[in-house]
């Protein structure tokens, strides 16, 4: 009886906590300007310097920096993120340490104009090469075990991953960002960081729960699957077709 009334309370408290999210993320306006963060991406800004020069000219990331891929996470999320990074409630470690800095000296507008002209980038995926990052000598994941803990958890311990992200990682707009086909390192580096909550600025600190939970190998397989994970249109519509809504 305990046990269904805790179920309960805790499925009460998802839902809530899902609606407040839905709540917040739609009062970001979609009101920017994308050539502008084209410019601000492609070249920088003052002491701005290009965002190209971590995330790549497309957008997709760079494995050797840790840097994420941006393209195509969803407008709402890129806004977030920044300015979570600008007023200090994001401080990432190594190279992403300079994201603050940089953040903070962009206007809430161009943060804006940044986020809308990166979801606009919808090119070739470039993947992570898990046989490089293997033979380099860092270590990678079961890609089956990861598939099984993203698409159906582990049974008493986390959920799965496509609950909230949606199928393959593909993204369920405008709350919860797109995991699929992320740069490994990062997911890896995030996964971590949600876990030992050096980064706690999710709603509600659902990561922080859910990775509390997961092994280090967890890690590894899941950041294994969800970075070549195939884009796909099963569950429902293809993440890729948030990105018209926000052109």
């Amino acid at each position: 009886m305990y046990k269904s009334i805790k179920i309960a309370s805790l499925t009460v408290a998802l839902f809530s906590s899902l609606f407040s999210g839905f709540a917040m993320a739609e009062g970001i306006p979609m009101d920017g300007n994308p050539a502008n963060g084209k410019q601000i991406f492609m070249n920088g800004k003052g002491p701005v310097v290009a965002c190209m020069t971590c995330h790549g000219p497309t957008g997709w990331g760079t494995e050797a920096m840790g840097a994420p891929r941006l393209a195509n996470l969803g407008y709402p999320y890129i806004v977030k993120q920044l300015t979570d990074l600008a007023e200090g409630r994001r401080v990432p470690q190594g190279a992403g340490a300079v994201m603050p800095y940089f953040a903070s000296q962009l206007t809430p507008q161009e943060r804006k104009d940044i986020a809308a002209y990166v979801n606009t980038l919808n090119t070739t995926p470039e993947l992570s090469d898990l046989k490089d990052i293997q033979s380099s000598g860092q270590p990678v994941g079961v890609r089956y075990k990861g598939e099984i803990l993203v698409k159906y958890g582990v049974s008493g311990k986390v959920s799965a991953c496509v609950s909230c992200h949606g199928y393959n990682g593909r993204g369920a707009p405008p709350v919860f960002p797109v995991i699929g086909q992320q740069k490994f390192t990062y997911l890896v580096n995030q996964l971590h960081n949600w876990r030992d909550k050096s980064r706690n600025n999710d709603p509600y600190q659902m990561m922080e729960v859910i990775a509390s939970k997961l092994t280090d190998q967890d890690i590894l397989d899941a950041a294994t699957y969800l970075a070549t994970a195939p884009r796909t249109t099963d569950g429902g519509s293809d993440y890729t077709s948030f990105s018209a809504k926000t052109q």
